[in-house]
């Protein structure tokens, strides 16, 4: 299907599709707030602090339980970009990857902005959400990627030397553009993750996270979504260490009971590939999401953002229902988290009703400006 294509959705499909865009967000958000306490710990610093098993329930980070970082707050303005993008389609004026990088420029504004500024109407609702307007742990390479007006592209990246795992965390809503077929997903994906981590092997890795999302969305098991991920990649220049870490992760789920120890050895000292490879295995393995989420947060390395992407994994998999509802209840944020995924899916699904050439809701146009 191309996108922007017409589809006709029946009743059944869009709640499972809305249950699925709830539990990417819902899942991301809490594996992101579950591994923030621990992020910049040793495994042996982690147990110290939690006891013999861990980290094993959400604990204080940045003055409360349940606090999101950086990596959601991106991952927030994806959605709102993507929706602004479909909604600009009616204007001709229709580029996502220009949309993406406006929405990514107005989560920057939150970063060194006090609060929202009313004037700007066109930043439309999420923008003049005051308690995003904190700092929680900003990436590096986004602030200095997003921190002029220049668009970095896949032939002019931003940060080329950058190969962190940041763009993968935030690459988990491209894949519920799923009307989109595979290959677009994946190009969109990466060509928004090089505005601010030029390095292949990080945008590459933020391609493939969302391209399995992609597959899990539309009904697929995981393992499926990964062999798919890597036929994917397999085309593209600089795709070595990206797929040769998703087989590693194929791979360690034969070699036995999960152990804290051979995450820690996928996640390769926090690369972007390992710590997806990490959260895939995580993923697979777990008995529960409780428990796979766990396992992707005891670690040595970034337990932030491998919480996030094996959570966004789980729930695009599984749905908002399977999610632990204590850890769901703790989390910041929730509640917009929902309006925004609920705006998600209704665009995909119902966005001529909204705006279509016919007929437009001006309400809908005052949350997510042309």
């Amino acid at each position: 299907m191309n996108p922007g294509a017409s589809a006709v959705w029946g009743r059944a499909e869009q709640q499972d599709f809305r249950s699925r865009v709830r539990g990417t967000l819902l899942g991301l958000a809490v594996g992101d707030a579950l591994g923030a306490p621990v992020a910049s710990l040793t495994l042996e610093e982690i147990r110290a602090a939690h006891g013999a098993e861990g980290l094993t329930d959400l604990a204080p980070a940045h003055g409360r339980r349940g606090a999101i970082t950086a990596g959601t707050q991106l991952a927030m303005f994806t959605v709102d970009g993507l929706i602004r993008a479909q909604v600009r389609r009616d204007t001709g004026a229709w580029h996502p990857p220009t949309d993406l990088h406006r929405a990514y420029r107005r989560w920057l504004a939150t970063q060194h902005e006090w609060g929202p500024d009313e004037r700007r109407k066109e930043d439309g609702w999420l923008a003049r959400e005051e308690w995003l307007y904190v700092r929680r742990n900003p990436p590096g390479a986004c602030l200095l990627g997003l921190g002029d007006e220049t668009m970095g592209t896949l032939d002019v990246p931003r940060n080329p030397g950058e190969r962190g795992a940041e763009a993968a965390v935030r690459g988990a809503p491209f894949g519920l553009l799923v009307g989109w077929e595979p290959q677009l997903v994946v190009q969109l994906s990466v060509e928004c993750a090089a505005q601010t981590h030029g390095h292949p092997v990080a945008y590459l890795t933020a391609g493939a996270q969302a391209v399995i999302v992609h597959a899990l969305a539309r009904g697929e098991g995981l393992d499926g979504a990964v062999q798919r991920t890597l036929a994917l990649l397999a085309a593209r220049p600089g795709h070595e260490d990206v797929t040769n870490a998703l087989q590693r992760a194929l791979g360690a789920v034969r070699q036995g009971m999960p152990t804290p120890g051979r995450v820690e050895e996928l996640a390769a000292e926090g690369s972007a590939e390992g710590l997806l490879a990490a959260a895939v295995y995580c993923a697979l393995v777990g008995e529960d999401i409780r428990h796979g989420l766990r396992l992707a947060v005891n670690h040595g390395s970034d337990s932030a953002a491998c919480g996030a992407l094996a959570g966004a994994l789980l729930g695009a998999l599984h749905g908002e229902t399977a999610l632990p509802p204590a850890w769901v209840a703790e989390l910041e944020g929730r509640a917009v988290l929902l309006e925004l995924a609920d705006d998600f899916a209704m665009e995909m699904t119902q966005g001529p009703a909204l705006h279509g050439p016919a007929l437009a809701s001006t309400a809908w146009l005052a949350r997510y400006p042309r």
